[in-house]
């Protein structure tokens, strides 16, 4: 039986407390000022009258001005509450009438993904499914969560993923694997009730605490993903250091072939040039999948785009031709002396990085909230005062690993303010959040949400493999599918879709150098592509639908 609302209890009270405050002057009056006494339930009688707007009876009309203006308070108290109980009691039920709640069982499928609870990660998982055209059932406990996923057309059951009527109503036992993603403890008890209703079912967690990976394994998980900890170490890469300088180690794609990004240096030659006179390709061997303008990324580059400095590119070719192309892309002058660095947020992420950079030579002040080993400064980051303790109007780069995007975009704010020359990169919770960090000014930002869908999409899918998460482009391994019996000329693959097909997988050899017009895909052929998600997408739906 459903417990009644808070706002109920409160109504009910007031009613209670009105009638008899009510029936106790309306007695007192009728004895004192109308000099008529009466019994105490005869008044209570005249009161609910006057509520319910039935009418007085034989106490109307009344000789004095002060049982007239009672009266009158009455009849108004009465309107009031009837009105106030429209609010309480007719509205929401009209509401929960006439709005759609998400069905508890889901309709027949089969080879399906089941997935448990919803989160920021498990939309970006559902973008991918999507894309992909495959069949899901997501499991939400809470149902307005589940009524507004639903309707926004999400393929949404309400109910209890540890209860195992609700897995039966998702079609457990047709599931092709079955993905949880709920807080950890909550996740582990989700594996042992899968696995208990289904022993060989294929069951993948996320966990945000790393060490509590052991423990989602002991339940019954086939494997466990961590974001938190490759999406820390992988901003590092964007943090300027004495070792790493600006530049990606790079994807390395086959023995003598890699993808780098590279960020072109203020006092470079290249700066200032157009796409077309900087002739990349002529002088370097190298072929320039995309750029990013404004952290915009752009493929294929305008010949007319001007490489402006910390325009960041993304180039495929031989290893020592990307190296030659890496020196020009560097400034001419480079101090190589420790880099100052403020870390903000010490949780996985934060750990991850810390790890990354400690070999570095870079000095690094750690700032986090609650104190800690390896914490140098405790205190709230959105506290100018704070980070002016840590040196930030001192130091070159700052690299935030928060887990509210809010405290992430003041925090920013106030570095930037503080500091207009910090390098800040920032990890990104929500995706909707990473355009909002890049307006209160950061110069890289990385959404925890996206590598994580990445990741659950190469663990899901075998077919495909994401050769790197943590890009802002995937890099994806995938059959030929469509494109057997054609060539990248004749399917205006680039055109078309926006990817780039940088490598083919041929008889266990990685293929780079071929030619678009004339080489020929065959069945057993996989293709390594290059591009946004919605490029990705687009191949998808188009070669491998």
């Amino acid at each position: 039986m459903q417990r009644p609302s808070r706002r109920t209890v409160y109504y009910l009270a007031l009613v209670l407390v009105t009638t008899l405050v009510f029936t106790g002057a309306y007695n007192a009056g009728m004895a004192i000022w109308e000099d008529r006494p009466q019994p105490l339930y005869r008044s209570l009688q005249v009161v609910i009258q006057s509520f319910t707007t039935t009418g007085y009876g034989e106490d109307a009309p009344w000789q004095t001005p002060q049982m007239n203006l009672l009266a009158i308070l009455m009849q108004l108290a009465g309107i009031g509450l009837i009105l106030t109980a429209v609010d309480v009691f007719a509205v929401p039920w009209l509401r929960d009438t006439l709005t759609p709640s998400a069905p508890a069982v889901a309709p027949e499928l089969e080879d399906h993904v089941l997935i448990c609870e919803h989160t920021p990660r498990t939309d970006a998982f559902i973008e991918e499914l999507d894309a992909r055209d495959r069949e899901y059932v997501l499991i939400e406990s809470d149902p307005d969560t589940a009524r507004n996923l639903y309707e926004a057309g999400y393929r949404v059951i309400t109910g209890d993923a540890e209860s195992t009527e609700t897995l039966a109503n998702a079609h457990l036992e047709a599931a092709m694997c079955i993905v949880v993603d709920a807080a950890d403890d909550r996740s582990a008890s989700i594996a042992l009730a899968v696995r208990d209703a289904r022993p060989d079912g294929r069951v993948i967690t996320l966990v945000e605490d790393a060490g509590l990976a052991r423990y989602h394994e002991a339940a019954g998980a086939d494997e466990v993903l961590s974001p938190r900890q490759l999406l820390g170490a992988s901003l590092t890469e964007q943090v300027p250091t004495a070792v790493t300088t600006e530049v990606d180690e790079g994807i390395t794609i086959g023995e003598d072939f890699e993808l780098v990004e590279l960020t072109i240096g203020e006092d470079s030659d290249l700066t200032h040039t157009t796409f077309a006179e900087a002739t990349l390709r002529d002088r370097f061997g190298v072929n320039v999948i995309g750029a990013w303008f404004d952290n915009e990324f752009k493929t294929p580059v305008d010949p007319e785009d001007e490489l402006e400095p910390e325009t960041r590119l993304l180039v495929a070719g031989a290893p020592d031709h990307v190296e030659s192309l890496r020196e020009a892309t560097t400034s001419d002058v480079r101090g190589f002396t420790a880099q100052r660095i403020i870390l903000v947020g010490f949780g996985d992420s934060g750990r991850a990085a810390y790890n990354a950079l400690s070999g570095s030579g870079s000095r690094l002040t750690v700032l986090d909230i609650e104190p800690a080993e390896l914490v140098d400064i405790v205190g709230d980051a959105r506290d100018p005062a704070v980070l002016e303790e840590a040196g930030i109007e001192e130091v070159d780069a700052l690299l935030l690993t928060v887990a509210d995007d809010t405290t992430a975009i003041f925090t920013t704010l106030i570095a930037r303010e503080l500091n207009p020359d910090l390098h800040i990169v920032v990890r990104a919770n929500e995706e909707d959040k990473v355009e909002k960090l890049y307006q209160a000014g950061a110069d890289y930002v990385q959404s925890l949400a996206t590598v994580s869908g990445r990741m659950l999409a190469s663990t899901v899918f075998e077919d495909e493999e994401v050769l790197a998460y943590q890009t802002q482009v995937n890099v994806v391994q995938l059959p030929v599918g469509g494109l057997e019996g054609s060539t990248l000329a004749g399917e205006e693959v680039r055109t078309k879709t926006g990817c780039t097909v940088v490598a083919v997988i041929r008889n266990g050899e990685t293929v780079t150098e071929f030619d678009p017009a004339g080489f020929t895909f065959r069945a057993d052929d996989e293709v390594i592509i290059t591009g946004t998600d919605a490029a990705i997408t687009r191949f998808e739906q188009r070669f491998n639908p």
